[in-house]
């Protein structure tokens, strides 16, 4: 073995020896056990501010009564829940380095702050407050346990801010789409994923690979048949109204009719909007309520005049041009998800077409 060989193999050992000293080193500042916590005794530990939230680093209660109600369905159906993290403090206390949503939440809805609501499996419970349950249920809530991390005495607030960040910032949320699709699997989930991947849809609609992953296109596909359905009978929150939709549809629904109706419909935007569902030549994606208006819309028109031409240019549809200033409205200015505006970018479509006016 010559000299080079030999100092290139120091090298690597004394490589090998740095990077597995570092981690060994950054290692010893995480020290941990795990804990069951009955939900009364967290809730009344963090009511002593035995159990405390520490807000060097941690972030303003930002869960809606939604969330709220719905972490709480989840305790009651059983449902896992992830693990919470504390640290042990050199004054006997705990900071509650993750979790301080939940255990808010626990505190408001044992203190009767909390209105249980919008429940979509214990129905029955909506409307009533922690105080209004049955006793066996309120005290088989009380007892349930909830597991927790616990870093031990001594470390840093440096390396608690870093492990609520990291916590934080890889928990990616699911979109309602991945779980509509985790939730409500069967042949329709499976006929909308064909549907995405033809080529002319495609071609209309561009789609990142980052929003294709999480399944941009089937939510798209998801509201055109879903609207196109009953458009009139949406109220408010889409993410229901899709979700009673598909769960109606899972195994029960005419592929040949569905098919044949969304393919007429991708021809007739591409014979007629020059941008597709674009809102300009140079756009680079497609919001939702765009999307909608001009599919679900095209669509509703066809089934009136199967034979339909644009009863005046489709200028109306590239919020770049002056006649595009009202479809704009419609679809970028204040597009809420209420009612009127659902109806309104929909219908807006379907009678520029039929009609070249809105009516």
């Amino acid at each position: 073995m010559n000299n080079n060989e030999t100092d290139a193999n120091i090298n690597e050992v004394s490589k090998s020896e740095s990077i597995t000293n570092q981690i060994t080193d950054l290692r010893r500042e995480v020290d941990y056990n795990t804990r069951d916590y009955a939900i009364d005794f967290l809730v009344a530990q963090f009511k002593e501010a035995e159990f405390f939230i520490n807000p060097e680093y941690q972030r303003n209660f930002v869960w809606d009564d939604v969330r709220r109600c719905r972490f709480v369905e989840s305790i009651l159906l059983g449902y896992p829940i992830p693990f919470m993290f504390f640290s042990d403090n050199d004054d006997g206390r705990c900071d509650i380095v993750d979790g301080a949503q939940r255990t808010q939440s626990l505190d408001a809805f044992l203190s009767n702050d909390l209105v249980l609501s919008d429940l979509k499996k214990l129905t029955k419970l909506n409307g009533l407050t922690f105080e209004k349950l049955p006793p066996p249920i309120k005290r088989k809530f009380c007892k349930t346990t909830l597991r927790v991390i616990v870093l031990e005495e001594g470390t840093s607030l440096e390396v608690r801010a870093e492990i609520f960040s990291r916590i934080n910032s890889s928990a990616l949320d699911l979109k309602p789409t991945e779980i509509r699709r985790g939730a409500y699997t069967g042949e329709f989930i499976k006929f909308m994923t064909d549907c995405s991947k033809k080529t002319l849809f495609e071609q209309l609609c561009p789609i990142s690979k980052n929003s294709k992953d999480r399944y941009e296109d089937i939510e798209l596909i998801t509201r055109f048949f879903a609207f196109t359905d009953d458009y009139k009978g949406f109220v408010h929150r889409v993410g229901d109204f899709l979700d009673a939709f598909v769960e109606s549809h899972q195994n029960d629904f005419d592929r040949t009719v569905l098919e044949a109706e969304f393919d007429n419909m991708l021809s007739f935007v591409a014979k007629y909007f020059p941008n597709g569902f674009k809102r300009s030549a140079t756009g680079q994606f497609v919001p939702h309520a765009r999307f909608e208006a001009i599919a679900v819309g095209v669509a509703l028109a066809l089934r009136e005049k199967p034979d339909l031409i644009p009863a005046v240019p489709t200028d109306w549809a590239d919020i770049t041009t002056e006649e595009g200033a009202r479809f704009k409205y419609h679809t970028t200015t204040h597009a809420s998800n209420n009612k009127n505006r659902v109806t309104g970018r929909i219908e807006y479509v379907m009678n520029m077409l039929l009609y070249g006016k809105e009516r």
